[in-house]
């Protein structure tokens, strides 16, 4: 069994693999405040609510986009499982053909997603990360990454409209009815929801064009259902599509 982390900006995900599926998925929150102990208590948790049984967990990998949680977490794996987990990063194996100007500066989240999309889906193809930012991937026929787009995140503009105005309200992320808000809430339901769905949708049309061939189009990440429903573009959803990635990642560099 495979132990597969996802260290995200908001959130944390730990994935169990038994062969190529996924058994188990579990969350919790970003903290960089907690050290490895916390974190080794929470996955113990984890394990414990899905009756793992400890024994059978033989590899761990971790993506992480947030650098100081990615040393305490590997500990936390280490103390708790005796598993020295791959960070997946500069050096190891992926199978990517990366054509941006550094490559190193691809993030690790996205490389995973890309090795994942490949794997599992026609070429080219669309990624559309929607979690703190929205990153959006381009593959060509061949599976070779082009590039990048990155965007502010559902979140992110709802904190700012938050944080930024005297009298907006924190909200629900909800769907309104419609378009047109009614009262506050509905307006700044549809202002967030709708307008991140045009600019998926509008992204989706410029950067078919670009590449000049139709694209499979991917959604993941934790505001993708959110924002999915209004899309006019018909997007396939991958909630675990990371996850995949880095059991695929781990298996080349298992040896």
């Amino acid at each position: 069994m495979l132990l597969a982390v996802e260290i995200g900006n908001s959130q944390i995900t730990f994935g169990i693999y038994e062969g190529c599926s996924l058994s188990y998925a579990a969350h919790v929150v970003t903290d960089p405040r907690l050290t490895a102990d916390q974190y080794a208590i929470s996955l113990h948790q984890i394990l414990d609510l899905y009756h793992v049984n400890r024994a059978l967990l033989s590899g761990s990998i971790i993506c992480s986009v947030v650098p100081e949680l990615t040393a305490p977490i590997a500990e936390a794996i280490h103390k708790l499982l005796g598993i020295q987990p791959l960070i997946l990063g500069p050096g190891v194996r992926t199978g990517l053909n990366i054509r941006i100007d550094n490559p190193a500066q691809l993030g690790s989240d996205l490389v995973a997603d890309a090795v994942a999309a490949i794997a599992q889906f026609p070429m080219p193809c669309l990624i559309f990360d929607l979690g703190t930012a929205t990153s959006i991937s381009v593959l060509n026929q061949t599976g070779t990454l082009l590039g990048v787009s990155i965007c502010a995140g559902v979140g992110m503009m709802q904190e700012g409209l938050c944080s930024r105005t005297a009298l907006l309200p924190h909200i629900d992320l909800t769907m309104p009815d419609s378009p047109i808000g009614r009262n506050t809430v509905q307006a700044m339901q549809s202002g967030l929801l709708y307008g991140a769905a045009a600019m998926i949708d509008g992204m989706a049309d410029r950067l078919t064009e670009t590449l000049g061939a139709p694209a499979t189009l991917l959604a993941t990440g934790c505001y993708a259902q959110k924002v999915l429903p209004a899309c006019k573009r018909a997007f396939l959803f991958c909630d675990h599509l990371l996850l995949d990635g880095l059991r695929i990642i781990y298996e080349k560099n298992k040896k």
